[in-house]
């Protein structure tokens, strides 16, 4: 290891076999000050929560429904309404699973599948997308792409295929004993994390992300946007290659003009006049999602 002398900035190279635990004295060479040194601590590497599942959905009644049941099972569940929050409390708590709507507001749900998997602490996170189907009739085959995900669940079979999509999952999983604290736990159930709880702030804040926090809630505003961001998300989660390409040639609403004017009529027919006359919250919804896939293309 390499020390340097306080008084005179010399760099020494000392043998670590050498120092005992209280420290070792030694003598600078260069100008005789007398120096302490100990053996550096041990950092221990933290490791992904087995028994700890992130629940990142932007409608509370979807969360509360995976909430209750994966309390049920012993598993310690947190929640995240943005892809923020998430982001932050992913890094922070380590859960190995992450249960992620794909139209999260502020990050999109694959854009925080893909940026975890880029971090070393969360590389190995397993992941579950949950595209919120805007016409069950119209999709019936597998997504063209995961993002890096391990399984996707559309929103109405989560209460029914969600455990089994987690326990599949955990016993292909590669990641050996020493990554992974492995769960549930044998013992009795552990009460969930209430809906919305947020302990103090420690590790990633939502202005490391660049955004600023919206605090102002409207429920009939929330649900117009989230509609427009499950309906163009909808498109590229089934389209991704053709979308990408439209987007780099900048034709994006000529190619898919039956797909967003089939989404806008049920826009329409969903959201009240009274929600529609605030904001074109569809329009939004979709050069919002193409100006991010513009950039990262």
């Amino acid at each position: 290891m390499v020390v340097v002398c306080p008084k005179c900035k010399i760099k020494l190279k000392v043998d670590e076999k050498r120092l005992v635990p209280q420290g070792t004295r030694f003598k600078c060479p260069k100008c005789s000050a007398a120096l302490l040194v100990k053996r550096p601590i041990a950092q221990v590497k933290k490791s992904l929560d087995g028994n700890k599942i992130l629940i990142a959905h932007s409608n509370p009644s979807v969360v509360q429904t995976a909430q209750k049941l994966l309390a049920d099972q012993g598993y310690t569940v947190l929640t995240a309404a943005d892809g923020i929050d998430a982001m932050v409390k992913s890094l922070k708590e380590l859960p190995l699973f992450g249960i992620i709507e794909v139209a999260l507001p502020k990050i999109y749900g694959f854009e925080v599948c893909k940026q975890l998997k880029t971090r070393p602490e969360t590389k190995d996170m397993k992941f579950i997308l949950v595209p919120s189907i805007y016409d069950k009739t119209k999709y019936r085959r597998e997504p063209v792409s995961l993002y890096g995900a391990d399984d996707y669940i559309e929103e109405h079979d989560l209460s029914t295929r969600l455990l089994e999509s987690l326990d599949k999952i955990r016993k292909t999983a590669e990641t050996g004993p020493e990554e992974v604290r492995t769960g549930p736990p044998a013992t009795a159930a552990r009460a969930p994390e209430p809906a919305g709880a947020a302990k103090a702030a420690e590790g990633p804040s939502v202005a490391a992300f660049g955004l600023a926090e919206d605090k102002t809630v409207d429920e009939a505003v929330e649900r117009a946007r989230r509609l427009a961001r499950t309906i163009i998300n909808d498109i590229y989660l089934y389209n991704s290659a053709k979308v990408d390409e439209a987007v780099r040639r900048g034709n994006f609403y000529t190619v898919f003009a039956s797909e967003v004017r089939e989404g806008k009529k049920l826009f329409d027919n969903r959201i009240p006049p009274e929600t529609r006359s605030k904001a074109d919250f569809y329009k939004e919804a979709f050069d919002n999602f193409l100006a991010t896939k513009k950039k990262a293309l």
